[in-house]
């Protein structure tokens, strides 16, 4: 089985970021009544709050920090463990790191400090946390808080740990360390260097302190970027992509994120909200529809759910919010025997464009992400190169920096039968001379003068496309096919570019003349487009870089994983648990529905889907889950041929 299977399915993030203003805390917790509101929801793990970014406990303790409005004599973290277990549910205990109200007002100098000195996180007037200095004397007095949790309360299921990203600090303290360690607190990037040192200094502790102490237990660092797993992954076991679509993470962070970082070989899932905003959003209750596609999508890539809800201080579980979440998990609890152990199946390996932030999304991937999505190819993000002997093409996206070792990797991959595709500038040397993987067949000669071009598509790939010159809006490379390549299509250029001593019209100058330079080539089983298509999808969505790019596609893949004759909004995964093949397909379409929000409210069925999935040998049986209804099929020419009755929301096709 995978590992990706430790994890329970269907969990509850459950917040209690409660003010100590707020003085009856815990007044109408039962914990029978608490125990049953998660069952009777389908729920079968529970993330409970030792301690909130407030700074305040939640347990029985004689520490101040204990939150001055819970009932006297209320142990309530107790009373949710207990009455949890006692229904078969887990519960991993939450612990606040970097956010700390409390000991953040009882000891200012161990706020984190910006260059200016000034205080990192909320100034004095305003609601929001202050940062702490984890250099400071509070990475000891969270180690003891964390010290006395695991005391009262081992063997746990689990630690649950946030706020930890990479806080540089110019604080007292940090300096002295700094400067004790040889390093220049007045250089930005040794400032940068330390923080890395420091979280990576307390991840370990903790985790240490949490593992000998619960052998086992599921422990997790929240906040981490995503580049950074690779070399931090042995301090957490399990990944977690946090994703509230409509609090700022938007539809796309999930299944793009989720691509690389199912690769790492510890269980994974995916954690929305039930909030209509973001956290905290008390009372904003998303639609069904939506928490459906979000929990759809998660499993249809492999994951566990989790859904984030925030429990009142009075500690009674809102209903409206359980009744939305049970039924959005009992769908998954129904689905399971289909999902336990479920891979997913690719063809495509990605070589990732790197954010140069690790908790925001490269738009390049992004726009990737979308448009493979729509185009219906099952990929991955590669994480190691060293492995893209699995996959059956493998592409650089826009802007790839080939190293000499990425170079010898590819001319290999190439060499040994597989398929490659590059866009934008990758293969290219730094100035776009020449091309560092001859495999490409092109010949480079710098940037284009000109912002927008057009494209005329060849005979090789111009079926289907309407016949006029398409144009893209963004920089290309001028390339020219070499030797032996086969150009594809020809860049028409304008008549000029516009600036302001000469224009046309509204925006881009109007094309001219078909000029001497390829708009895509192919040479064998390596192709080549010269634009940055897929930033430039993500940026304006224009359907002519779709059609450019899977018309190549279907030259370098004349076999695909998977076909399906749908809309572009209809997304297509495979998974596979042993000879089972599992097609999942998803119809929802969010829709922006407020400044920055976008929703899913409807949810609106389409009706006989084509679908062929490529399959080594006949099955002896198609069918709908959960409620095996048989599907008919035929299989011919290695393909699983068959029309799916309906699709509403999410349909799961199973081939065994």
């Amino acid at each position: 089985m995978s590992q990706s299977r430790t994890l329970p399915f269907r969990q509850i993030h459950l917040d209690f970021h409660t003010s100590p203003a707020i003085l009856d805390v815990g007044a109408d917790f039962d914990p029978k009544e608490f125990a049953r509101a998660m069952k009777d929801a389908h729920v079968n793990s529970v993330n409970v709050f030792a301690k909130c970014h407030h700074g305040h406990l939640y347990y029985d303790t004689a520490r101040a920090e204990r939150h001055p409005g819970m009932t006297k004599g209320l142990d309530l973290l107790r009373g949710q463990v207990e009455a949890l277990h006692e229904e078969g549910i887990k519960a991993p205990i939450y612990i606040s790191v970097q956010c700390d109200e409390y000991a953040a007002n009882n000891h200012p100098e161990w706020i984190a400090r910006q260059p200016d000195g000034r205080p990192v996180g909320a100034g004095p007037f305003s609601p929001g946390w202050q940062i702490l200095d984890m250099a400071s004397e509070y990475q000891d007095y969270l180690a003891d808080q964390v010290a006395e949790i695991l005391e009262k309360f081992s063997p746990m299921d689990g630690a649950w740990f946030d706020m930890c990203w990479t806080q540089p600090s110019s604080s007292h303290v940090r300096k002295a360390k700094m400067l004790k360690a040889g390093m220049n607190p007045e250089s930005a990037e040794e400032r940068d260097l330390f923080a890395l040192q420091v979280v990576r200094g307390y991840m370990d502790r903790y985790y240490k302190m949490v593992q000998e102490a619960s052998p086992g237990a599921l422990t997790f660092f929240n906040g981490r970027p995503f580049h950074l797993y690779p070399e931090e992954i042995h301090w957490f076991e399990q990944v977690e992509i946090e994703s509230l679509p409509t609090g700022g993470w938007g539809y796309m962070y999930f299944p793009t994120n989720v691509r690389a970082l199912r690769k790492l070989g510890k269980p994974y899932l995916g954690m929305t909200g039930k909030f209509h905003g973001h956290w905290g959003d008390f009372n904003g209750l998303k639609p069904y529809a939506a928490l459906e596609y979000e929990t759809a999508q998660m499993v249809a890539h492999g994951a566990q759910c989790c859904v984030g809800d925030q429990l009142p201080p009075r500690g009674r579980p809102d209903r409206a919010t359980y009744e939305l979440i049970g039924q959005a998990y009992q769908r998954i609890e129904e689905r399971e025997p289909w999902l336990e152990g479920a891979e997913p199946v690719v063809q495509i390996g990605v070589v990732p464009s790197a954010p140069t932030d690790g908790s925001r999304l490269s738009p390049v991937n992004t726009g990737l992400t979308r448009m493979l999505t729509q185009l219906k190819h099952q990929f991955d993000f590669v994480t190691d190169t060293n492995d893209l002997g699995k996959y059956e093409l493998v592409l650089l996206p826009d802007n790839i920096a080939v190293t000499p070792e990425l170079a010898e990797q590819l001319e290999a991959f190439v060499a040994g039968g597989g398929r490659l595709l590059a866009t934008g500038t990758s293969g290219l040397s730094e100035d776009l001379s020449r091309s560092v993987l001859p495999s490409l067949g092109v010949e480079p000669e710098g940037w284009s003068p000109y912002t927008a071009t057009y494209v005329r598509f060849g005979e090789a790939i111009g079926q289907g496309v309407p016949p006029c010159d398409h144009v893209v809006y963004d920089k290309g490379v001028r390339v020219r096919g070499a030797s032996g390549s086969d150009v594809l299509g020809t860049v028409v250029e304008p008549y000029f570019e516009r600036t302001w001593e000469h224009f046309c019209s509204h925006l881009q100058t109007p094309p001219s003349r078909e000029s001497d330079y390829a708009a895509a080539v192919r040479r064998g089983n390596v192709g080549y487009i010269p634009y940055p298509v897929f930033s430039s999808f993500h940026k304006h969505a224009n359907v002519p870089l779709r059609l450019l790019v899977g018309k190549v596609l279907d030259l370098l893949l004349p076999e695909p994983l998977l076909r399906v004759k749908a809309p572009t909004s209809t997304e297509a995964t495979v998974t596979r648990q042993g000879d089972r093949s599992i097609v999942h397909l998803l119809q929802y379409c969010p829709e922006r529905r407020g400044d920055g929000i976008d929703l899913v409210e409807d949810i609106v069925p389409i009706f006989d889907v084509p679908v062929s999935l490529r399959r080594e040998s006949a099955p002896q049986s198609v069918y709908t889950a959960p409620d095996r209804t048989p599907v008919e099929f035929r299989y011919e020419n290695g393909y699983v041929t068959m029309r799916v009755p309906k699709v509403e929301g999410h349909a799961m096709v199973v081939v065994e």
